[in-house]
């Protein structure tokens, strides 16, 4: 079988022989308790509970009424404790809602629809009446992915089979241990875009091709779904880097994969999406990898949305003694550090990384050298010492002419860099600068808009 990739990337150990050979086994929090975040994609919600409520499993407990929204549902059945800000990913504090579970577990589904009789629209509805958003860590609604502009036509659905980060290894399992559940997410995604589809895998898990074309095959599937490996590289799994690589067609600066008739959807979106319609379930659950030099044992374990990290220690998985130097929420390259694992399992959270001091490469800053390596391993063709260079001159506008908007923070700069420099922290300072920009003058258009 022919393997595509990419231009730039770059080949980090990938550390999957800590944990593709467990299962994934059902977890629950110590403290049967669970943190939902009232908003994990899309425009905020509001919380429809008060304390002291009491809730069922699947029951809706935050929605909105945006377009670019995706309602958010409880986890447990059990009783409304506290509605309160809680750290979570990216260690700010947004509001949470406490549910302590009652041990009943009564659900509050919604009743089963047949994804390929029903109207697209009525589809589409379910999709967002499931909160499902993208499990690849981005969390956008896909029932927007799912409904593009009418002028932008999608020939291809690609599933992103890649999982290109280090260590995480959970949709490894979930290909391997439900294709068939796989298979029919992404047929119903086929069928509301009339797409064709591509699962796109790295190599490194080509042993599975044989269960999802066996899986593809009994469901009569074979005209409308192929499989293509692509080369282990990272960041083979990037949108852009994934379209490139397999429809060989690159994505210019600001625009997205429905511009190149693309949609990219995740291993793990696709299996909620099956559960939405097969079982009226909605997205309350999360599979994830623990995983880490520092970890004893790591895993791949599925919990309710809202567990707390720290509520899994010491039953589901532990610490080596003294050895954990950093805690990732995600995969060691695009993961956030966290302070504590006491933060919330998301929508969003493919897996929770504990790092060794030597695995964590925690160096000083030297001065950059000009070496353009981390010219040479960018997959997005950016020159990040350039872009870092102006940021530190405080030059916005020449830093975003450089791509400082374009650049997916894969990490691939900072990674080869022998000066040490914080390129991706930085550029995210950056993007943050630029987008409080934009808001500002958002706010004063319609300000003076108002005034008007």
């Amino acid at each position: 079988m022919r393997t595509h990739t990419f231009r730039g990337g770059i080949h980090p150990s990938e550390k999957k022989e800590l944990s593709n050979g467990c299962p994934i086994t059902d977890a629950f929090p110590s403290s049967k308790t669970v943190t939902i975040p009232v908003t994990m994609g899309g425009a905020p919600n509001m919380p429809l509970v008060k304390v002291g409520d009491t809730v069922k499993k699947g029951q809706v407990i935050a929605s909105s009424d945006a377009f670019m929204s995706a309602p958010v549902h409880a986890s447990v059945s059990g009783t409304v404790k506290k509605i309160q800000n809680c750290m979570v990913t990216g260690n700010t504090e947004v509001p949470c809602i406490i549910i302590q579970a009652d041990d009943s577990d009564e659900t509050d589904y919604m009743p089963p629809l047949d994804p390929f009789s029903c109207e697209v629209e009525d589809a589409l509805k379910r999709i967002r009446d499931a909160g499902i958003v993208g499990m690849g860590g981005a969390s956008f609604p896909t029932h927007v992915k799912l409904n593009p502009p009418k002028d932008k036509e999608i020939n291809y659905v690609l599933l992103n089979a890649a999982e290109c980060e280090p260590y995480l290894t959970v949709d490894e399992r979930t290909l391997l241990e439900t294709p068939e559940k796989v298979i029919d997410g992404l047929a119903i995604v086929l069928r509301l875009t009339g797409a064709s589809g591509i699962i796109a895998m790295e190599t490194n898990k080509a042993y599975i091709v044989p269960k999802l074309n066996e899986a593809i095959h009994e469901k009569k599937y074979d005209d409308d779904i192929s499989v293509e490996l692509v080369k282990t590289k990272y960041p083979q799994g990037g949108e852009k880097n994934l379209i490139q690589a397999v429809l060989g067609t690159e994505i210019p600066a600001g625009k997205l994969p429905a511009d190149a008739g693309a949609v990219i959807i995740n291993v793990g979106t696709v299996c909620a999406i099956s559960d939405a319609f097969r079982f009226g379930k909605p997205l309350i659950e999360r599979a994830l990898t623990i995983s880490g030099g520092a970890c004893a044992n790591p895993c791949n374990i599925r919990v309710p949305v809202g567990t707390l990290v720290s509520d899994l220690m010491p039953d589901t998985f532990t610490l080596k003694e003294g050895e954990c130097a950093k805690i990732i929420s995600g995969g060691p390259m695009m993961g956030f550090a966290m302070t504590s694992p006491q933060f919330p399992v998301a929508k969003g959270t493919s897996g929770v990384t504990f790092l060794t001091q030597k695995e964590t490469y925690l160096t000083d800053e030297d001065p950059c050298i000009n070496c353009g390596r981390c010219v040479s391993v960018c997959p997005m063709h950016l020159t990040p010492v350039m872009i870092v260079k102006e940021l530190k001159a405080d030059e916005l506008e020449l830093a975003k002419k450089y791509g400082l908007m374009d650049c997916i923070e894969c990490g691939c700069c900072s990674y080869v860099c022998p000066a040490n420099l914080r390129l991706v922290q930085r550029i995210r300072v950056g993007k943050n600068k630029v987008r409080a920009q934009m808001a500002a003058l958002r706010a004063k258009a319609q300000a003076q808009g108002g005034a008007k």
